[in-house]
């Protein structure tokens, strides 16, 4: 079946950095578009950043201000999430997920979720 391992999270201070990093296996990786997105304890699940298939587009949200790298390696069957300049607002689960476009993934449906990896950020 079909599985998105997430990994990289944890406990940091404001201002430092973290790469997340979503395993995949149990499907075509090149035929997925994949994305990020985040959830924090009494919030809506809302949507990070998104990479298509091949890698020649992204796309991120407004309030990451530039903070935020989706990347994939399609050799490795990963992607990845480079976070820097991590704020406390920041502080969620992170959940990779894939979809058969960029567009889906970002509207939904998503076809497939991870379990999530804890993002903390915190002084």
């Amino acid at each position: 079946q079909v599985q998105l391992v997430e990994s990289g999270g944890g406990l940091v201070q404001p201002g430092s950095s973290l790469r997340l990093s979503c395993a995949a296996s149990g499907l075509t990786f090149i035929n997925y578009a994949m994305g990020w997105f985040r959830q924090a304890p009494g919030k809506e699940r809302e949507f990070v950043a998104a990479i298509s298939w091949s890698g020649a587009r992204t796309y991120h949200r407004d309030f990451q201000k530039g903070r935020f790298t989706i990347s994939r390696d399609n050799a490795k069957n990963t992607v990845y999430l480079q976070m820097d300049s991590l704020k406390p607002d920041d502080t969620a689960v992170y959940y990779c997920a894939a979809g058969r476009t960029v567009m889906l993934l970002i509207t939904g449906p998503r076809e497939h979720w991870g379990q999530g990896t804890q993002v903390t950020v915190s002084s």
